[in-house]
């Protein structure tokens, strides 16, 4: 492995071909709106179909819980299926997309369980005429399976909770990742109420079946995408540490090797990610997003990772030999989601890991593209020989932009982006970096003319 290795350090880039494009990220996000709002609609006819003559307000705000209630029961396994990790849509839409759709997603879940408990409780209580607390024990403790609804209501809450983002900000991602996963715990716990008690699925198979197809169908496709398919990787690949390499305060670069590793990289393209667990003290109950640096090839993968916590500072202590399990590829910041001729790269700090697989790779002819790096010192540049060979070799333009923003001013700015690249309006842009960067520079290229849509980032944030 040392061959391959040391590999990385002399290899001539040669630009790849254009990759064959498939469906745009746009058509397909349309496309899954609407087959998610025609499953809405069903739900709503569903209820409809069931719902004879409203007959005063003790009915009228039970019949809202039922609806409530199916809508929830409905989004719940949306939500699992957006971040199932399917390839077709993490290629097309991007991980991060997915992420907010089901973060938001969560949020309206909450608000449709809490508002379904409210109005059931209210409504069972007006028709009874009971109090609250008195129908509220009730229904938990004497109605068939309500008490592990109960349970799985109230975990899902707690998910909620610390996925909330003050509480979030305040956690380790290594907890607040696993306290997320109790949300499956909730949805299994809340599921048999729903057979047992609700109207639509007492009488009617067709509907009982329609819901047990959505929840082992989405289960099926979670087992399949999130475990089967990376232990079947992690048997067939076996990959393990080759070496660890410094690359710069605080900053290494971590050399994977294992077999048939031409498979892999087959369908891996640059700019993608993978979610790494390393089998060592402290580390192996976590699996942390971390893009690949270099375009997969050479008998290697290439990750290189800062210092920001205790997960990443530990990969500086991994020994050679230490096996890796790696989940992915993930995410679609590549070049199939350029659409101009030229491209724009624009990096800082760490944020360069993916862009330096894109500046090898990514379809441009000579002078087409350009790559502007940002670091507040020259020693905090990455891949500095290696980002020279790959201009040279391309006949790319390549810009070190060094400095504080205190001392010189922000050198991405849209009027030094302009006398950087009076073109720029012309270009794809592909943005990496700390967040307040990402959100200062997308100002900046909206300022200067690039339309959104050729403006390109991909979060890890969940």
């Amino acid at each position: 492995m040392a061959g391959s290795v040391e590999a990385a350090r002399t290899r001539v880039p040669v630009p790849a071909p254009p990759p064959p494009r498939g469906p745009h990220g746009d058509t397909v996000a349309r496309a899954l709106l609407a087959l998610i709002a025609a499953g809405a609609a069903a739900v709503l006819r569903l209820w409809w179909t069931d719902t004879a003559s409203v007959v005063g307000g003790a009915q009228w705000v039970t019949d809202g819980g039922r609806l409530f209630g199916l809508l929830a029961g409905y989004t719940a396994p949306v939500l699992v299926l957006l971040m199932a990790r399917i390839p077709v849509l993490d290629r097309t839409l991007g991980s991060d997309r997915l992420a907010r759709w089901h973060a938001t997603g969560g949020r309206y879940l909450v608000g449709l369980v809490l508002t379904h408990v409210l109005l059931i409780v209210w409504g069972y209580s007006l028709t009874d005429r009971t109090g609250l607390v008195q129908q509220t024990d009730q229904l938990v403790f004497h109605y068939p399976d309500l008490l592990k609804g109960t349970v799985g209501t109230l975990l899902l809450f707690a998910v909620g909770a610390v996925s909330a983002r003050a509480a979030r900000r305040r956690l380790r991602y290594e907890t607040w990742y696993h306290l997320h996963l109790l949300t499956y715990l909730a949805i299994f716990l809340t599921f048999f109420h729903q057979l047992s008690n609700g109207a639509e699925f007492v009488h009617d198979a067709t509907a009982r079946g329609f819901w047990y197809g959505l929840y082992l169908g989405a289960a099926a496709v979670i087992l399949w995408f999130r475990f089967a398919v990376p232990a079947r990787d992690a048997y067939r690949h076996r990959l393990r540490v080759a070496e660890v390499r410094p690359e710069a305060p605080g900053v290494v670069s971590v050399f994977v090797t294992g077999d048939y590793l031409d498979e892999l990289a087959a369908r891996t393209r640059p700019g993608q990610f993978f979610r790494w667990r390393f089998l060592s003290r402290g580390l192996a109950w976590s699996a942390n997003p971390y893009s690949l640096s270099a375009p997969p090839g050479g008998g290697y993968l290439r990750i290189t990772v800062k210092e920001q916590g205790g997960h990443s500072g530990a990969l500086a202590r991994l020994r050679p030999g230490t096996r890796v399990l790696a989940e992915g590829p993930y995410g679609a910041f590549t070049a199939d989601r350029r659409r101009s001729p030229k491209v724009l790269l624009l990096a800082a700090g760490v944020g360069i890991t993916p862009l330096r697989a894109l500046f090898e790779t990514v379809p441009a002819q000579p002078g087409g593209l350009t790559l502007v790096y940002r670091a507040s010192r020259a020693e905090e540049l990455l891949f500095g020989p290696e980002l020279e060979a790959v201009a040279e070799a391309r006949g790319a333009r390549l810009h070190f932009l060094l400095g504080s923003r205190t001392g010189t001013g922000d050198p991405l700015q849209a009027r030094a982006l302009l006398r950087l690249l009076p073109d720029l309006r012309e270009h794809d842009v592909y943005l990496c970096g700390p967040d307040g960067m990402v959100r200062a520079a997308r100002e900046e290229l909206d300022t200067a003319g690039v339309p959104a849509r050729r403006i390109h980032h991909e979060s890890f944030e969940l």
